[in-house]
């Protein structure tokens, strides 16, 4: 053995010997709190007694009884594991609870360490994994790809809620608060000034999602997060089954009028989405039209912001990976869309929308004849058919 190469082996063993004396001394292999868990552990202790209240079952859980069981019905397989020979899993009900928990108090991995007594690595893993179950099982029920006949129906739905007509909901951003990512640069970084991630709604007059998109960077150019998007590469490529032409109720003059989408600024002018006028100068029938719009786009901004209320998680940046961030926002979203269908308004739908940020405005030019579309939109709204008596007072 020549003399470079033993100095080598010398220098690795001490380097080695180093890093054993230097490694965190670990006193248990299991801490005397989390043992008890099986005694001391809010399932193991409180658990069956909540369920015996049901409105104190449903403040904790956000939820009813009936509702924590269907889905546990239904997310069971994806959730269930094998006991060991070293340790017994973590059953399918406990995962469910401390996830929903998680999602709806806000509480961060350390508080709820306290709560359940189970290790925050542990926790993680489990409200990671139940969470992208959750959109795995719940996904095609609860927010399905739309027919024809179902963008009808909504549409139908819509005109009765909002009055405005061959309306198949409204769109909108949000900006999701996240800790700055490991290994990235500014692409998080957001023109609000802090890191997120943006989700992107369809919501109908019911409040619910009918179709979402996340992942997009904050930083993103607000016309490439649409054009990037899921939903956005089907519309503009006419892939989303939307109906043909329909005439206005009472108002057949002009002829068949597309089914479209209501959004703000931050949306481009299209055959299938209307957007407002620019606030410049604008005429009776101009502002009539753009508040007529905005009422039919409250949907999806009631829908961010009941859903937020309701699962506290988004009131807070999201102090996890990326990907565990994307399955946090689906969860909350299919579950909201899962219990507006099964317990309705039971929670209070009072909402704050501070902490999700919409997107910026953009600046586009439209063909002619999209502008045409929302002209005669415009003019449906300020005519006998269309017009409401209370709209000029809002104006």
């Amino acid at each position: 053995m020549d003399f470079k190469r033993a100095v080598c082996i010398v220098a690795l063993v001490l380097r080695n010997r180093k890093k054993r004396r230097q490694r965190k001394f670990r006193k248990y292999w299991i801490h005397p709190l989390t043992s008890r868990r099986f005694e001391k552990g809010f399932f193991q202790k409180k658990y069956k007694i909540l369920r015996e209240h049901p409105e104190k079952f449903f403040n904790y859980f956000r939820m009813s009884v009936a509702s924590f069981d269907k889905i546990l019905h239904n997310v069971r397989p994806y959730i269930t594991f094998m006991d060991t020979k070293f340790r017994k899993c973590i059953s399918p009900e406990e995962r469910l609870s401390v996830t929903l928990r998680y999602l709806a108090s806000g509480n961060s991995m350390k508080s709820l360490y306290f709560e359940y007594l189970i290790g925050t690595t542990t926790l993680s893993e489990i409200i990671e994994h139940t969470c992208k179950s959750l959109w795995i099982c719940l996904q095609p029920t609860y927010m399905p790809g739309k027919t024809e006949e179902d963008w009808i129906n909504i549409a139908n739905f819509y005109f009765e809620r909002t009055h405005f007509p061959n309306c198949l909901g409204s769109i909108d951003g949000k900006h999701i608060r996240i800790e700055r990512p490991e290994n990235t640069g500014s692409e998080a970084f957001n023109y609000k000034k802090y890191y997120s991630l943006i989700l992107l709604a369809i919501a109908d007059a019911d409040y619910c999602f009918t179709a979402i998109d996340v992942g997009a960077y904050g930083s993103n150019s607000d016309s490439s997060v649409f054009k990037n998007s899921n939903f956005g590469k089907r519309f503009l490529n006419n892939q989303m089954h939307l109906p043909e032409s329909a005439t206005l109720p009472d108002y057949e003059e002009v002829g068949p009028l597309p089914f479209v989408f209501v959004g703000d600024e931050a949306f481009p002018l299209m055959e299938h989405l209307m957007r407002p006028y620019p606030n410049r100068n604008l005429s009776i029938k101009q502002r009539v039209y753009n508040y007529r719009l905005s009422y039919a786009r409250r949907t999806v901004e009631c829908a961010f912001g009941i859903m937020a209320n309701k699962w506290r998680i988004l009131h807070r940046p999201l102090d996890v990976k990326l990907d565990f961030c994307d399955h946090i926002i689906k969860a909350c979203c299919i579950l909201h869309n899962f219990v507006r269908q099964h317990d309705g308004k039971q929670l209070n739908e009072s909402f704050q929308v501070s902490e999700m940020q919409g997107i910026a405005s953009i600046r586009t030019r439209s063909s002619n004849n999209v502008i045409d579309v929302r002209n005669l939109f415009a003019d449906y709204f300020t005519s006998t058919a269309g017009a409401l008596s209370w709209q000029y007072e809002n104006i």
